[in-house]
């Protein structure tokens, strides 16, 4: 299963696939909500998921589509390679993270790789990860990167996350989720929660 909302990109990618030995386009969706409607009925082994997309973030889709059907396998298929993003999705349940502008050949042996049980991902995600678990392992569970920092001073200043956005070159989605990361670092549901814990934890 495809889902990609860039229709020139999803017909693309349905005509290139099904042409490959061992591989069926069984659907091709643009949005979450249509991908969520029709998982049972087209039983994906593997789903080739945009993160950036319109009705729903990437990884709340992949969550949904993991509780749905928990055998799926699941690649993300982005040009987001933001940390909290990549962790994000792959948290959510993608064993795949591939960024969109590599050849259609990586793409076909990603394919191969994770419906063999592989978990395909473009080299620079991968530096990322093993970034990341070579950081201090004794930081506690509210420590917050410098970009979420960030983010959270500009929250504190009433910023939208368009204003937030475009102040920290990133895209809304991007802002979303470091917003998302905030909250459970901080065990907050609102806004006015995690200003108040981020206080008493001297992060602001």
């Amino acid at each position: 299963m495809i889902v990609e909302d860039n229709a020139v990109l999803r017909q693309t990618l349905s005509l290139f696939l099904n042409g490959e030995a061992g591989i069926a386009v069984v659907a091709a969706f643009g949005s979450a909500g249509e991908a969520l409607k029709a998982l049972r009925q087209s039983a994906p082994e593997v789903a080739l998921v945009d993160i950036g997309l319109p009705d729903m973030s990437g990884d709340e889709l992949i969550g949904r589509m993991k509780d749905e059907m928990p055998g799926v396998e699941v690649i993300a298929h982005t040009v987001f390679d933001d940390r909290e993003v990549v962790l994000s999705a792959i948290k959510a349940g993608a064993s795949g993270y591939i960024l969109k502008g590599g050849t259609m050949s990586r793409l076909v042996e990603a394919l191969h790789e994770i419906a063999q049980g592989g978990a395909p991902m473009t080299p620079k995600i991968a530096r990322k990860l093993i970034r990341e678990f070579q950081k201090d392992r004794d930081r506690g569970d509210s420590h917050l990167s410098p970009r979420e920092k960030e983010v959270l001073k500009e929250i504190e200043s009433g910023m939208t996350y368009k204003l937030i956005a475009k102040k920290c070159g990133i895209s809304p989605h991007t802002v979303n989720v470091h917003i998302k990361n905030i909250y459970k670092k901080l065990q907050a549901k609102t806004r006015q929660e995690a200003l108040l814990s981020a206080r008493k934890k001297g992060l602001l």
